[in-house]
């Protein structure tokens, strides 16, 4: 492809880009599961102070303006004028139902100076607030019905939220500092395997237990007795990816686009590889997304040169813009495969046409099982679908309520956890943990369709058992 083709399809892309994000901005930012606005209304940079990171209620984390309810709510708290807080919040809610963060801490509000035990959601909130508040959801969600249902053997669980803005030496400041709080009893996060991997070392120190909903990385396979996951490691997924390339679509050879600085991506990619080998393909080029001279349309017409007929998209956040230039460039040519980190409304919006028809591995899909209430329990709560990701929050939780029922003490709950019998029922089914610490579960095969869900005029949508040959 020309550089003059590939500058005319960017800018095209670029125009299409900015009509529906402008159009589709309101809807997204009041209804949808997925989004939340990004501006700023504090400082969310690697300079804040511990204290300012870490919230029970006093402050609010969430990049962007509040309402003048929630903020009057959160300052009830900080004065511990607690049926205000209450009073305030329930308002907030009423305003904005899909604020997974005023419903902690209207919660958090009800217990009072009562009895309680606590657990805190690390999330990297202030640099990625839309996944962090689609984690957040599922772990109110688990907080208020565990709440609302009496508490666990009659003691409320009360949340902490932890910014830790995606920076492995960050989470590691803030393990240091809630192993050092004896009333922390878990952990939910962090997110992303780097993060995860670093602050591991810290939660191992201090014998408390993390799980994380949504870290991959096969490294964190029997890392430590501490550190668990509710999501399946990228060996599953990459061993899906790779079956259905190979027997559903009968195609033989591959280029991977990864980013080398991700623990994520590294993981995803090396797995696919060798997934596709024991398969009987191959993976005939590899290009690194975070190179700095990295260009999508060279790399594309290289893939294509050496006989790709699949393009296997494992970028990490950071370089999602990255890959959905591959998208635009591809042009619906060669066949596109992905994993979870580009099941984002982003990619709907961004990829649209070009996009359609890409598989996507991700852990849990809201219409993935037809058996399961949590869907309709999401809805109600939230007014709007929910993602993977919350439902792996929310069983995350629900793993460490199970767990504090049995001891809650911070080596009950790890003697629990990794206990034979130990089980527990969540939004994506049977909880059990390995003595790796990871989760024995499948993952989900999704396809880019036209749809209106979303409201950018695509959606996920389950690639059912019935279309996978095994």
């Amino acid at each position: 492809m020309s550089q003059k083709n590939e500058t005319t399809i960017l800018a095209l892309a670029l125009l299409l880009t900015v009509g529906i994000i402008g159009g589709g901005f309101w809807w997204f930012t009041n209804n949808s599961g997925f989004k939340l606005s990004n501006t700023p209304n504090q400082e969310t940079g690697s300079n804040l102070s511990l204290q300012d990171r870490i919230s029970f209620g006093e402050k609010s984390l969430t990049p962007g303006e509040i309402s003048p309810v929630k903020k009057a709510g959160i300052q009830a708290i900080a004065a511990k004028s607690y049926d205000q807080a209450i009073a305030n919040l329930t308002a907030a809610l009423k305003l904005n139902r899909n604020d997974p963060e005023a419903l902690i801490f209207l919660n958090n509000a009800r217990i009072k100076s009562s009895k309680s035990y606590t657990i805190v959601a690390s999330v990297p909130i202030g640099t990625d607030p839309n996944t962090s508040l689609e984690v957040l959801r599922g772990i109110a969600q688990a907080q208020n019905e565990i709440n609302t249902s009496g508490g666990i053997k009659g003691v409320p669980l009360k949340v902490g939220i932890a910014n830790d803005n995606d920076n492995p030496e960050i989470a590691k400041q803030i393990a240091s500092s809630l192993i050092s709080n004896s009333e922390v009893l878990g952990v939910v996060g962090p997110i992303t395997s780097d993060s995860t991997l670093a602050a591991g070392t810290i939660y191992t120190s201090g014998k408390l237990v993390a799980i994380s909903p949504t870290s991959t990385s096969v490294k964190i396979s029997n890392f430590s007795r501490y550190v668990f996951r509710t999501v399946p490691s990228d060996f599953i997924a990459a061993r899906s990816l790779a079956n259905y390339m190979v027997k559903t679509l009968q195609k033989k050879n591959a280029a991977v686009f990864f980013n080398s600085q991700s623990n994520y991506s590294q993981s995803l990619k090396s797995e696919f590889v060798s997934s596709v080998l024991l398969e009987g393909g191959q993976v005939s080029s590899e290009f690194d997304l975070s190179n700095a001279d990295f260009s999508a349309a060279k790399s594309v017409e290289q893939a294509t040169k050496q006989g790709a007929e699949v393009l296997m998209l494992a970028a990490n956040t950071e370089t999602l813009d990255k890959a959905l230039q591959v998208v635009q460039i591809n042009q619906k040519r060669l066949i596109l495969l992905s994993g979870d980190d580009v099941y984002t409304t982003k990619t709907l919006e961004i990829g649209r046409q070009q996009a359609a028809g890409m598989i996507v591995a991700v852990p849990w899909h809201i219409d993935g099982d037809r058996k399961s209430d949590f869907p309709q329990k999401s809805r109600q709560l939230w007014g709007a679908d929910v993602s993977w990701r919350s439902a792996l929050s929310d069983d995350a939780t629900v793993a460490l309520i199970a767990a504090l029922e049995r001891n809650p003490t911070r080596s009950g709950v790890q003697e629990a956890l990794t206990s034979s019998d130990f089980s527990a029922t969540g939004a994506s089914g049977t909880i059990r943990f390995l003595a790796s610490g990871d989760r024995n579960a499948p993952v989900q095969l999704v396809k880019i369709v036209p749809g209106s869900r979303s409201r950018t005029g695509y959606d996920f949508e389950p690639v059912r058992s019935s279309a996978i040959k095994n």
